[in-house]
């Protein structure tokens, strides 16, 4: 045992410097990881900790592998030691990389998550901020990945051409589809001209209404009145015909109508929802200076349709916004269905008159 000491003595303190630099290296890093959490916390509230955990697992794989390949020197020929050596710094570049690209990209998205909730206190439009958020981060990772591709002799001239400026653009647009180009250019029209913002509330058709709640480098989101959330890519959206309810004014005029039968009191039909309109909290008097001076109604209603059995009563009413527009048009529906069953204005539903044909029947009678 002892002459087996003498001889292997260099190996076996070598073997067990690199155990113990691992040990300790994976030490710091998890004493560091929770430092960071920490720090991070108490800066940045409700910050996600996944990329300081991605950071983390990185170095600690990033460690042991090293420490294999440097344990490996023990086992391996000095005439393979070269390979090793080879072996050894591709890995310490790709770590390096993949560590700096990660740091970056944490850094940051957070400089961008804590300028958007500064633009969101002071009430000014954060959407440009969350958009180039994607972007940056986007960017950073592509630039890492191409340094990365660099330790590879075989991929080297294609990522310096691509680094060299307008590859980068000629890479993408060969590599990423038409559909991915779409919605990319989609999002940056819609960032450049702003037909809506991250809070308004859209329709794009009646299945598709909602707040806009974020913008990415491939699809809008909208949060619709259910609590769902409505992906729809950029490049669809880009195309679409839209209502933004909180582009320009926010104030919004609801039709509300009632259909009452033939035989009702016109007059007295809308005298009952004009009154109904104007008793709601949420009505808006849209009148202007001269319409009170000539005694103008708040609530114009008329008759608009007459219908196969039935007459359409509408009202225009004015709300705040259309939240608020469509609370009063749900309570005076309400309302005014009470007030018509109280005062005898009869509300319509399909009828048809039927006229048999008794012809057959009177030859069966006259051969009779």
């Amino acid at each position: 045992m002892t002459e087996f000491f003498e001889t292997y003595k260099l190996h076996i303190f070598y073997g067990a410097s690199v155990i113990a630099v691992v040990i300790i290296l994976h030490l710091i890093t998890n004493i560091l990881n929770k430092w960071l959490i920490k720090k991070e916390a108490q800066k940045f509230l409700g910050a996600p900790e996944k990329p300081i955990k991605i950071l983390k697992r990185t170095l600690n794989i990033l460690w042991i592998v090293l420490g294999l390949i440097a344990f490996s020197f023990i086992f391996v020929e000095k005439e393979k030691h070269e390979t090793l050596v080879g072996y050894f710094q591709l890995i310490s570049y790709l770590g390096g990389v993949a560590v700096i690209t990660i740091v970056l990209a944490t850094l940051l998205n957070l400089w961008f998550k804590h300028k958007i909730q500064e633009k969101t206190l002071l009430g000014y439009d954060p959407t440009s901020f969350k958009f180039l958020r994607y972007v940056v981060v986007f960017i950073v990772c592509f630039i890492g990945v191409l340094f990365g591709l660099m330790a590879f002799p075989s991929l080297r001239g294609v990522t310096q051409t691509a680094l060299g400026g307008a590859g980068v653009i000629a890479l993408i647009a060969g590599v990423a589809s038409q559909e991915a180009l779409s919605n990319l250019v989609g999002g940056l029209f819609i960032i450049s001209f702003k037909p809506f913002k991250i809070g308004d509330v859209i329709k794009l058709s009646d299945t598709m209404v909602g707040t806009v709640t974020d913008i990415t480098l491939r699809h809008t989101i909208i949060r619709n009145f259910e609590n769902k959330m409505i992906v729809i890519p950029n490049a669809v959206i880009n195309k679409e015909k839209l209502i933004n309810y909180d582009l320009g004014e926010l104030k919004c005029c609801e039709h509300i109508h009632m259909e009452i039968s033939f035989d009702s009191d016109i007059d007295l039909a809308k005298k009952i929802l004009a009154e109904e309109c104007e008793n709601h909290p949420l009505i808006l008097d849209n009148r202007s200076e001269k319409d009170k001076i000539d005694a103008k109604p708040i609530i114009r209603t008329a008759l608009t349709k007459i219908n196969d059995s039935s007459l359409t009563i509408r009202a225009w009413a004015w709300a705040r916004n259309y939240s608020d527009s469509f609370s009063l048009k749900c309570d005076v529906l309400e309302s005014t269905k009470k007030r018509y069953d109280r005062e005898g204005v009869e509300l319509a539903f399909p009828t048809r008159t039927v006229y048999l044909n008794n012809d057959m029947e009177k030859k069966e009678k006259d051969e009779i």
